[in-house]
């Protein structure tokens, strides 16, 4: 039997659709060993309607503990996804590095003054390679910040169906080695099947190329609703053993451990 965590899971604290307690059930009828909330906190000038307000985070803290203690027969840990900044590490350090977390997923969102998800717009009139290459050169220094345990959908930039004219293997095993070389996990990240992508993060054809580089690796649904939790793990698993996995990574209070995965 797989050993089921889904460390991705969105609350109303940021934009997901339910509060943490909502998504309970759903993960003991999905089977799940574990499950994290890790709701948006994006150090921003400005406040973003999709991100935790800073004031709540000790709501937040307070909220996931309590319901740790209430449901023995699942365990609950406590992350945050945080966006990543250059230039501005030691200013998310200072606000998560005394948080009694169990993991930090590191995000990017933002190039310059846009974000990547919010609509094709973006990526009108620009050069998609050089576009590609910056990305993966930002979510590459983002793994390699000391910030984060786990990088999420490390090839978000593919939302809209957009795709470099170049070979992108190089790009992903960069990436990979960053990973590997700072000990930082990434996700098979199923909530890009209800995107425009309709696939998973990252691109499964280049999966082998984390493998190969040592990176250890999980199955997040990146839920914004209970409904969502758990969402295409059966294919995920299915992928990283074609790959050649044979483990997925646990955290806890910051820690990895790891468990077999099979078919």
């Amino acid at each position: 039997m797989i050993y089921k965590t889904d460390y991705h899971i969105h609350t109303l604290y940021s934009d997901g659709k339910a509060w943490p307690e909502d998504y309970i059930n759903h993960a003991i009828e999905k089977g799940m060993s574990e499950i994290g909330f890790s709701d948006h906190l994006t150090l921003t000038d400005e406040q973003q309607d999709w991100s935790m307000k800073p004031r709540l985070l000790g709501e937040y803290i307070e909220r996931i503990e309590k319901l740790r203690q209430s449901v023995p027969e699942l365990s609950v840990k406590l992350g945050l996804e945080v966006d990543y900044f250059p230039g501005r590490e030691e200013e998310i350090h200072k606000v998560i590095s005394d948080l009694p977390l169990d993991y930090i997923i590191g995000s990017v969102h933002y190039m310059g003054e846009g974000s990547v998800d919010l609509g094709p717009e973006y990526y009108e009139n620009k050069d998609i390679d050089r576009l590609f290459e910056s990305y993966f050169l930002l979510i590459a220094r983002a793994a390699g910040s000391g910030l984060f345990d786990l990088m999420a959908h490390p090839d978000l930039v593919r939302i809209f169906r957009y795709y470099p004219s170049v070979n992108a293997e190089p790009m992903y095993r960069l990436l990979a080695r960053e990973l590997s070389s700072a000990n930082v996990a990434f996700e098979v990240n199923t909530n890009g099947m209800n995107k425009p992508l309709k696939d998973f993060y990252p691109d499964r054809r280049y999966l082998h190329v984390f493998r190969e580089e040592g990176v250890d690796v999980c199955v997040n649904s990146d839920a914004h609703s209970p409904a969502r939790l758990g969402q295409y793990f059966d294919d995920a698993y299915r992928l990283l053993v074609n790959a050649g996995f044979s483990e997925m990574v646990t955290f806890n209070k910051r820690r990895k451990n790891l468990k077999p995965v099979t078919k």
